[in-house]
């Protein structure tokens, strides 16, 4: 069950830095409406892994894609290219 606080109740941050942990999130509302999350840190760490993780996946299939539909130059016409 998720724990969801009023933003008011961030004067009481040492018990509701207790309830953190890893899986279990504080949210906090503002006039009903939600304005942000206590994670714990390892989680946090966790999700920024995986973010940028799912964004390295998705630029190599576009040029998986891009390879399939337009193909590739071969070493000698790349160095042309470059100037090597």
């Amino acid at each position: 069950m998720p724990c969801i606080k009023p933003i008011s109740e961030l004067k009481n941050y040492p018990t509701i830095v207790r309830q953190v942990s890893y899986g279990n999130r504080v949210y906090f509302t503002k006039n009903g409406h939600g304005a942000c999350a206590l994670v714990d840190i390892n989680e946090l760490d966790e999700l920024d892994k995986q973010k940028a993780l799912l964004k390295l996946m998705s630029k190599l299939n576009e040029a998986k894609i891009s390879v399939r539909e337009e193909g590739t130059i071969s070493a000698d016409d790349l160095e042309k290219e470059l100037g090597i």
